[in-house]
């Protein structure tokens, strides 16, 4: 079955307008085993991160900073979250789940962090509700063991991978490929290995033709042993945060895509949720559980 890292419950209470999105991380795991997707025994509750494995991406000050909760308050209101011991421990074993998810996809090919996608942290700052970018730290920890040789970052969330762009952008092993949306926020971008910014309101038949053309054509070129998928499903027409016009079905085909090709390719997948903040939370949980839905049917 699927080894997938258990979200840890944000436990600081929230600012009026942040715990909607936060509902889902408790409602989907409900939902995948009500469905039958996954089973009790599929999740874990990861520890938290060793340290030494965050210092190989994000800068010691601001690491220190987030420990010893001395953020200032402008560095605060761009990462969208009151400061807290919670939080902090939230996002340590966030990215202990998104390393440990990708030990479990050496050995069965894939594996899910129910949370993570934390694309908009920087080396040295977070911005957009992301601290700690776990797929960058995972993908470094994967190199420093020699775990992985060449990585290829699948970014289709409809926010470009900002973070994750600037932290690899001298590092050749790990290719940044990231398909959002040209109006969205980060309104300043970074520079991936490969972008391509759509336009607002692409339909479903002009984004997944472009997921059919360059998921496979970068697989062939950059021959990676490693992939990481961001699956964000901001990218649906009613996304409060996104302005493309993708449906729930075209969401899922572009999944389909993805792990057709991981798998027929036999590259080892770790995959973070990412974005997703349509209005009615029941859109939100369905669109995140297709691509669970899509994985099981590739894997098991």
């Amino acid at each position: 079955m699927l080894p997938i890292a258990f979200h840890p419950i944000y436990k600081h209470p929230l600012p009026e307008g942040h715990k909607f999105p936060m509902l889902k991380y408790d409602l989907l795991p409900q939902q995948l085993i009500l469905q039958g997707i996954t089973e009790e025994s599929d999740f874990f509750a990861p520890e938290i991160v060793d340290l030494k494995y965050v210092l190989a991406i994000h800068e010691k000050n601001y690491v220190d900073s987030l420990l010893n909760l001395t953020l200032d308050a402008k560095a605060q209101r761009k990462i969208g979250f009151p400061l807290s011991a919670e939080l902090v421990e939230r996002e340590l074993r966030i990215t202990k789940g998104t390393i440990s998810g990708c030990e479990k996809s050496l050995q069965t090919g894939i594996s899910f962090n129910i949370a993570g996608g934390t694309h908009h942290a920087f080396s040295d700052r977070g911005e957009a509700f992301c601290m700690l970018n776990d797929q960058a730290i995972s993908a470094q920890y994967l190199l420093d063991k020699n775990l992985a040789k060449k990585m290829l970052i699948i970014d289709l969330d409809v926010h470009q991978g900002n973070g994750t762009a600037e932290i690899f952008q001298k590092n050749s092993k790990v290719f940044t490929f990231s398909v959002h949306g040209r109006t969205n926020y980060p309104f300043r971008k970074e520079e991936s290995d490969l972008d391509i910014a759509l336009e607002d309101k692409t339909s479903d038949d002009d984004y997944l033709k472009i997921i059919n053309e360059f998921v496979p054509k970068l697989i062939n070129q950059e021959k990676p042993d490693f992939i990481f998928y961001l699956s964000g499903v901001d990218i649906l027409a009613t996304d409060k945060l996104g302005k493309l016009g993708c449906t729930i079905e075209g969401c899922k085909k572009r999944d389909e895509i993805v792990f057709s090709n991981c798998n027929k390719f036999e590259i080892p997948v770790q995959v973070s949720m990412g974005g997703g903040y349509s209005p009615e939370i029941k859109t939100i949980i369905d669109a995140h559980a297709n691509t669970y839905r899509v994985a099981a049917d590739f894997y098991f």
